[in-house]
């Protein structure tokens, strides 16, 4: 079971945090793509349109007779044949949100926590003790941290801290999300995760337990009643040959 150091605000060590292997052991980039990729499609606005023939201006009329002018039949000036005509096929207002698996997003998730362990960009705080609403002072503790580039920062849910959402959120590159709803998008996304020690075990526990009920199988007949057969229908052959 691997370790990870807690740290403070100011940068020292104050003990330890053990680590999971069924949430911090291996790493499936396969699930990191299908989950980014859902993602990704369930944030698009999907409002692109553009005008067939009923939406386009023009009139309905028929602009010359069908036979006896040597010229091709036309019904209608808003045809998709002419300049400035309806558009045939075009992309119209939709949904690109789909049915994503819970179980794949949470071992997409337990793949994101081991990528960052492993490349060493998880940071664990004991918790985000802000005082004052101060931007700069948040940034020198990022910079006690080590925390060069661009940085998420996971806190419990309804932690209530509201100095900790003024100060962070005008740093560029920062972003303050709840751990009940941090996406692997996020954790992939930024170069840097925070965590404070409730958030980190409270989502360790969920997805540890989460990992054990995917592994256990039931064996066959486990948990169903044993029910006794019914006797099988004779057939009318069976039947006829038993009177003779």
């Amino acid at each position: 079971m691997a370790t990870i150091d807690i740290y403070n605000l100011n940068g020292a060590k104050v003990g330890t945090m053990d680590l999971a292997d069924e949430v911090f052991g291996a790493v499936n980039e396969d699930l990191l793509w299908e989950a980014v990729k859902h993602y990704r499609a369930a944030a698009r606005a999907g409002t692109h349109a553009t005008k067939n023939r009923w939406r386009v201006s023009g009139s309905g009329k028929k602009l010359w007779k069908q036979k006896g002018t040597g010229r091709a039949r036309i019904g209608s000036i808003r045809s998709p044949l002419w300049r400035h005509g309806g558009t045939v096929h075009g992309p119209q207002p939709r949904s690109y949100d789909y049915t994503f698996p819970r179980k794949k997003l949470l071992g997409a998730l337990r793949s994101a926590l081991a990528s960052k362990f492993a490349d060493g960009k998880l940071t664990v705080v004991n918790a985000f003790d802000v005082k004052e609403v101060k931007t700069k002072t948040f940034r020198e503790a990022l910079d006690k941290l080590k925390i060069e580039k661009t940085a998420l920062l996971v806190e419990v849910p309804k932690h209530g801290n509201r100095n900790l959402e003024l100060s962070s959120r005008n740093l560029a590159g920062t972003e303050l999300v709840e751990s009940n709803v941090v996406h692997p998008y996020h954790l992939l996304r930024y170069d840097h995760v925070i965590f404070t020690q409730p958030a980190i075990e409270k989502l360790q526990v969920s997805l540890t337990k989460s990992a054990s009920r995917r592994e256990h199988k039931p064996e066959a007949g486990e948990g169903e009643k044993k029910t006794a057969r019914a006797p099988r229908r004779r057939t009318r052959h069976e039947k006829a040959a038993e009177v003779a």
